[in-house]
């Protein structure tokens, strides 16, 4: 009896794996090779997190581009790459690192260089198969950050859920599929393989 053939790679759904007590070895040899880049702890639980692929760097570098062109001259903040943000009093015990963050002049304070201390106004992150992007939601309102951008990395759908308030919220799309972000006084949705942006109220 023949075996069915082994699925190509790109068709493996990421495993995830629980380890008790993380060999300090292993945590050498991931720094070493800088494979721990992308890890964050959770309330002391490391969770390692592997290395975007090249769809998901390019959506990031194309939002992050639009918001430099579009978002950044006009308002006065800063628009961060990768940036660690951690609840107030816990780095490094306790952090995430969404793909691109940004801050309103009155939020830049909480910049530490290495870290973000409490919510910027507005986390976003590439959705990947597998990933953890919605356990983090919960984490992203206790810390005070406003919206929550979901990208999916292979279909491009936008979500924008609103964390402010007694519970977080998605915010629905118009009939042209704009969705409106009152952080960022945007609105974005899916065309094609990238993401719109245009100011609300310009057409």
């Amino acid at each position: 009896m023949s075996l069915p053939d082994e699925p190509a790679a790109s068709e493996e759904k990421p495993m995830r794996a629980v380890m008790y007590e993380v060999p300090q070895e292993l945590l050498v040899q991931r720094r070493k090779i800088g494979a721990d880049r992308w890890d964050e702890m959770w309330d002391g639980v490391l969770h390692m997190v592997p290395c975007p692929n090249s769809d998901h760097q390019e959506l990031e570098g194309q939002i992050e581009f639009e918001l430099r062109r579009l978002w950044l001259p006009r308002t006065g903040g800063r628009v961060l790459h990768q940036m660690n943000v951690a609840r107030p009093g816990r780095w490094p015990n306790d952090y995430r690192i969404p793909d691109i963050v940004l801050l309103m002049p009155e939020r830049c304070s909480r910049d530490r260089k290495q870290y973000i201390e409490g919510g910027p106004d507005v986390a976003i992150e590439i959705r990947s198969p597998g990933d953890e992007t919605y356990e983090k939601l919960p984490f992203y309102a206790e810390i005070g950050v406003r919206e929550l951008w979901v990208v999916d990395r292979d279909s491009k759908a936008v979500e924008v859920h609103a964390l402010e308030g007694d519970a977080p919220r998605a915010v629905p799309w118009d009939v042209e599929g704009w969705i409106a972000s009152a952080a960022t006084a945007l609105e974005l949705r899916t065309s094609g393989t990238r993401v719109e942006m245009r100011w609300q109220g310009e057409r």
